[in-house]
């Protein structure tokens, strides 16, 4: 056992059997626990694939499967399985889903392909645009799937006009994607917790596979992810979830905090440890989050205790305006640069909502100072990439019909509008797919001469590369294709700038690149290789991590801040409306105490300097409208009462009695508390609600 765990998480990692909690607060060395324990089932004498360990990224999964093999320190014949939930979902339902009627070359959409089909069912049950937009009917059907809401369900759930135009076009989407043998990223989890609940011999077979379960920020799973979670550890009993309620912070894409609050329900025999000791911040940036989240009732009681001695109080900071307030913390952020020899990477500016950074980067630019807006176009958003993974998307699975519409003229092939719409109501006629309409005479006859002979081509070019893959490497046949396709000329009819073309043609030069390593390392097909692009491209901000690797100021959402730590900190913007955000404000109960989570989260990203700022007034259309400090602000400076009594979770369900004060509002929707401590700092001192400096 190694000597530099503290007692809670060596009683964490020596906890071997039966179901196990594992509470680790912000900073207290999560990973390390989780790492070590796998490292002490395999020196117990547990085989490395029977441990199954499961996160939500694939940074977070690679980073654990590097540090169990660092400990491990030698070259096992066989490895634990870790992976994200999609990654391992993709695996059952690879060995299962023809038990639900899919193929087993089932493709995986992204994000294109989906608003590529969304468009087309809103065409085909003639709703325009103006109503319901691809991008607006695809949020209402991810709502459904992470609820596990199924379509002919969708319709009761239904609560306006408008959903009740999505719900009847999510029928006619979800239909498509199976006559295509197609499944979109939220059917991953579904598929695999429909498989398990109409076929008790796949879940028996999955689930045997595995004889100890470790999974990773158990706060954020949604219901089918909970429900495969249990299916999977019911057989063996050990389960150990690691997480953190008082950092749940995606309730709005599905996430039920509820599922670690209640676990000791689920698991009456479970054992719970807390970790509390806290390696990240100062001792005052932990007793300003620590009274923070004693606000939110509905969460397990620990307490972050610094094991850093001594450090600055956070400073908070009112000016006049957002203005203002960029030009003043940029001022900070230079000085802090010139005088205190920080570094600009170790600097964040964290805000609520993605409006906030305009006069930020502006102020950041008229200094020069380097920085980086966490996210933008993703690689895999580029339309080059798009163009070549649907030719190779035709080639494992012809069938894919986004894949096939996107390329079927390109390079031109005489196929235009017309054409286009003949193929695919030929295809709706006699209920086949498009590829079976291009390999069909008769269809293909009701085209022009030029497109029936463009389309007699394509299909032709496809089934040669689909053949050539089963003898042959699919790097030699992904580099033929592209060649035959010639569509570097393709880049040159489209761009003018040679600087342009060079870097798209890159870009698929990284794509072949990216092949050639899959096959490389782990032996992989064409088709693991777009299993993995698909997964990995479904990272919340795949770009993060590149950008996070510049020396340069952060600017970023507190969502996306979620695991990441720096010295100096600014949140911004700590006003009624955007933290907690108005649509929370006006929901209250558990939205309010969500923000309240998403708070802490932000507080405790700071290492050593933390300011927090608000404006005084901001503009909304261009006229400056009056702030209200955020009630948040009075909660961690102790200007509200602490809730009486302890904290507990209630059995969820129960109506929970709000903790006096605390989230409260006056009549006028003020917060009911007295004003902000006075600081000796530059710029405005913050003024109580509603009333004057």
């Amino acid at each position: 056992m190694p000597p530099d765990l503290n007692p809670p998480q060596r009683d964490a990692v020596q906890t071997l059997r039966g179901p196990l909690l594992v509470l680790a607060g912000a900073g207290t060395g999560k990973t390390r626990v989780v790492t070590y324990r796998i490292a002490a089932l395999i020196a117990h004498g547990v085989r490395p694939a029977r441990i199954l360990a499961v996160t939500f990224t694939n940074k977070a999964a690679q980073e654990m499967q590097q540090r169990a093999a660092a400990i491990l320190g030698k070259r096992l014949p066989e490895r634990p399985e870790i992976s994200t939930f999609h990654s391992l979902c993709v695996r059952i339902l690879r060995r299962q889903i023809a038990a639900l009627g899919y193929p087993q070359n089932f493709t995986i959409f992204d994000r294109g392909d989906q608003e590529s089909l969304a468009r087309e069912v809103l065409r085909e049950i003639r709703v325009p645009e103006a109503s319901l937009r691809p991008g607006d009917l695809l949020h209402h059907i991810s709502r459904w799937k992470s609820a596990a809401v199924r379509p002919a369900q969708a319709v009761e759930f239904a609560a306006t006009d408008v959903e009740h135009l999505a719900a009847s076009g999510y029928r006619r989407y979800q239909q498509k994607l199976k006559d295509q043998g197609v499944l979109d990223f939220d059917d991953l989890l579904l598929c695999t917790e429909e498989l398990f609940g109409i076929s008790p011999e796949a879940c028996r077979q999955e689930s045997a596979r595995f004889s100890h379960l470790l999974i990773d920020e158990y706060q954020d799973t949604n219901g089918s992810q909970y429900r495969i979670v249990k299916a999977l550890a019911l057989p063996h009993r050990n389960l150990c979830v690691v997480g953190d309620d008082d950092q749940s912070i995606y309730g709005w894409r599905g996430a039920e905090v509820a599922h670690i609050l209640n676990f000791k329900h689920d698991w009456p025999d479970c054992k719970v440890v807390r970790l509390e000791d806290n390696y990240r911040s100062t001792g005052p940036i932990l007793a300003m989050a620590n009274r923070l989240i004693a606000f939110n009732r509905k969460r397990h009681p620990k307490e972050l205790r610094a094991s850093r001695v001594g450090g600055e109080s956070p400073r908070i900071v009112q000016y006049a305006d957002e203005e203002a307030e960029a030009r003043h913390v940029v001022d900070d952020i230079r000085k802090a640069i010139g005088r205190e020899n920080a570094r600009p990477g170790e600097i964040a500016i964290l805000f609520r909502t993605n409006e906030q950074p305009r006069p930020f980067e502006q102020e950041l630019r008229r200094w020069r100072i380097p920085y980086v807006l966490i996210g933008g176009m993703s690689f895999f958003d580029r339309r080059e990439v798009k163009d070549i993974l649907a030719y190779l998307r035709l080639l494992v699975q012809p069938h894919d019909e986004a894949s096939l519409l996107r390329i079927i003229n390109t390079p031109a092939r005489g196929i235009g509008r017309g054409a286009l719409e003949k193929i695919k109501d030929r295809a709706v006629a006699r209920g086949v797919s498009a590829w079976d309409v291009l390999g069909h005479e008769a269809d293909l006859a009701t085209l022009a001469p030029a497109a029936a002979r463009g389309a007699h081509e394509l299909r032709q070019l496809v089934e040669r590369f689909r053949g050539r893959l089963s003898g042959e490497s699919p790097v030699t046949v992904v580099n033929d294709l592209i060649r035959a396709i010639d569509y570097q000329k393709i880049l040159e009819e489209l761009y003018d700038d040679p600087n342009d073309r060079q870097a798209r043609w890159a870009a698929i030069e990284q794509l072949v690149n990216g092949l050639a390593d899959h096959v490389d390392r782990r032996g992989g097909n064409l088709a693991d290789y777009l299993d993995d692009l698909v997964l990995s491209g479904r990272d919340e901000e795949p770009d993060k991590e590149k950008q996070l690797q510049r020396d340069a100021v952060v600017l970023m959402t507190l969502h996306s801040a979620k695991g990441l730590e720096f010295p100096r900190v600014w949140m911004i913007g700590m006003e009624e409306g955007l933290l907690p955000h108005h649509r929370a404000v006006s929901a209250e109960g558990e939205a309010i105490d969500e923000e309240r989570r998403l708070c802490y989260v932000g507080v405790t990203r700071a290492q050593t300097y933390l300011t927090l700022t608000l404006a005084q007034s901001r503009r909304k259309w261009g006229k400056p409208r009056p702030s209200i400090p955020s009630r948040f602000l009075f909660e961690l400076t102790g200007r509200t009462p602490q809730p009486e009594g302890e904290t507990e979770q209630p059995a969820m369900g129960a109506k929970s009695s709000a903790a006096a004060n605390a989230g409260k509002t006056r009549a006028d929707g003020k917060p009911a508390a007295r004003p902000l401590p006075k600081r000796p700092v530059r710029g405005r001192a913050p003024k109580k609600p509603g009333g004057r400096r």
